[in-house]
């Protein structure tokens, strides 16, 4: 048996079979133009497209995971319209004279570059949306697709990756898919935040060993702690199954509450808001169905870092928190 420890991102217990997500696509490719604005136009064109997709993607989440979940989308499509990004990649072709995948290629690295070196931890994980939104217009530009999960992937799957892109996460088959497991990626991130909306347990930043883990072979997630099992001895097997049945029995019986209201018996409506630390907590409020937010520790803006944030990245952390929870 083989422990790995990372960050566990949703509490819940997993058991299954690995299974290595997949993508499609090969090194991208740079190439000399001769005609700068045909190619700036191309790229145009994908731009189109992606925000097509991401517009698809934004309704999905909205059917399956509510507003909180679908928001996530609804950014990317504001990132694929941001002057600085567009501009980075026109100026690109025009001086470089290459072609549009190479000069998005080019910019997802200056951007999600520029992310990761912030002191913020949740703006570092910004960095991933950024080369999420790149990925998905290279594929456009290619005349490629997402992922797509093929037919005969069934049963109960523990997905395991170097790290999951929103777009990919969201595409996941919730109805055979148990948990997932990453190599890298943040409590802060929009597939972090994906998770614990979709109430997947998952654990990210277990480091490389998980990638030479053999696929289906059976693995624990215990999402609560961030230990992730890999053939697990009996005794290990046992203890887990059993803590499985007890969190399964337990949130079974909080469910038959959610969407109730308030009330007491002698009619008297009661309000029942959620504390929450940040950012991340706001889709596990929505999850157990919170009213609203009834204390924001806002002091943790200042704890996790070594200076003060700037009053950009306070309102970014409130608007967001403030749109997710409907106002």
């Amino acid at each position: 048996m083989i422990t790995l420890n990372g960050k566990g991102v949703y509490g819940g217990i997993a058991i299954g079979h690995l299974s290595f997500f997949q993508r499609s696509g090969s090194p991208v490719p740079r190439y000399s133009v001769k005609d700068t604005e045909a190619e700036i136009a191309r790229f145009q064109r994908a731009r189109e497209d992606a925000l097509g997709e991401l517009r698809l993607l934004y309704e999905k989440a909205l059917r399956d995971i509510g507003e909180s979940g679908a928001q996530i989308f609804e950014i990317h499509s504001m990132m694929l319209e941001d002057d600085d990004y567009n501009d980075s990649v026109r100026n690109t072709i025009r001086a470089e004279r290459v072609n549009a995948e190479h000069a998005v290629s080019t910019a997802s690295e200056t951007f999600s570059t520029v992310f990761s070196a912030m002191d913020d931890p949740y703006m570092q994980a910004r960095a991933a949306d950024v080369r999420d939104i790149s990925m998905r217009l290279i594929r456009a530009l290619s005349g490629g697709s997402d992922h797509k999960e093929s037919p005969d992937e069934q049963g109960q799957r523990i997905i395991c990756a170097d790290d999951l892109a929103p777009s990919e996460t969201m595409q996941l088959d919730r109805a055979s898919v148990s948990a997932f497991i990453t190599a890298e990626g943040s409590v802060n991130s929009h597939t972090a935040i994906l998770a614990r909306t979709m109430g997947i347990p998952a654990v990210v930043d277990v480091g490389d060993a998980l990638l030479q883990a053999k696929n289906g072979s059976l693995a624990i997630v215990d999402g609560f702690t961030g230990r992730v099992y890999l053939d697990p001895d009996e005794d290990t097997l046992s203890r887990m199954q059993k803590r499985l049945a007890e969190d399964i029995h337990a949130k079974s019986l909080l469910q038959k509450y959610k969407g109730m209201d308030n009330v007491t018996k002698d009619g008297k409506r009661i309000d029942v808001f959620a504390n929450i630390q940040g950012i991340r907590e706001v889709g596990a409020a929505l999850l157990n169905d919170a009213g609203g937010i009834g204390l924001f520790r806002s002091e943790f803006l200042y704890l996790d870092r070594q200076d003060f944030p700037t009053e950009e990245e306070q309102f970014s952390v409130y608007k967001t928190v403030l749109q997710s929870m409907g106002g």
